[in-house]
């Protein structure tokens, strides 16, 4: 059972970094309530929480690959742009480009094609454009 602590923690760290921590047998203990309470922590619904948790927690691996890639720190914007952090890995999670963004990854990882298809690339665009910490531009 996650005590309301253990929910607030889950929020903090977003829910990929939470899920590296658990198993799916931890989510299979919860009841519905419990589901509801996280889900609610982390700003979605309980159904789409299910469904990112469905998928494991490296399913947004090609977002912090791709971060890197644009010299963006995903740990500083997972800290200092929560909510727009987990937007991120949400909408990447449910991305239907992934088969291309692998390829492009692997094969033109500098190339700007991933900005045609990603329906990340503009939150990341406008991320890149603020100054950040690991860059020493503050």
């Amino acid at each position: 059972m996650f005590t309301p602590k253990k929910r607030m923690v889950a929020a903090a760290v977003g829910v990929f970094q939470w899920w590296r921590q658990k198993t799916i047998c931890d989510l299979a203990e919860c009841g519905d309530e419990e589901i509801e309470h996280i889900a609610h922590d982390l700003c979605m619904s309980a159904s789409e929480f299910r469904e990112l948790a469905r998928k494991g927690a490296e399913s947004a691996d090609f977002l912090l690959r791709r971060m890197v890639l644009i010299d963006l720190d995903p740990k500083e914007v997972s800290l200092t742009q929560r909510q727009t952090f987990q937007d991120l890995q949400r909408v990447c999670t449910r991305c239907r480009s992934r088969r291309r963004c692998v390829k492009d990854l692997s094969c033109k990882p500098n190339s700007p094609e991933w900005e045609d298809y990603c329906p990340n690339a503009t939150t990341l665009n406008e991320l890149d454009t603020l100054p950040w910490a690991a860059r020493r531009e503050w």
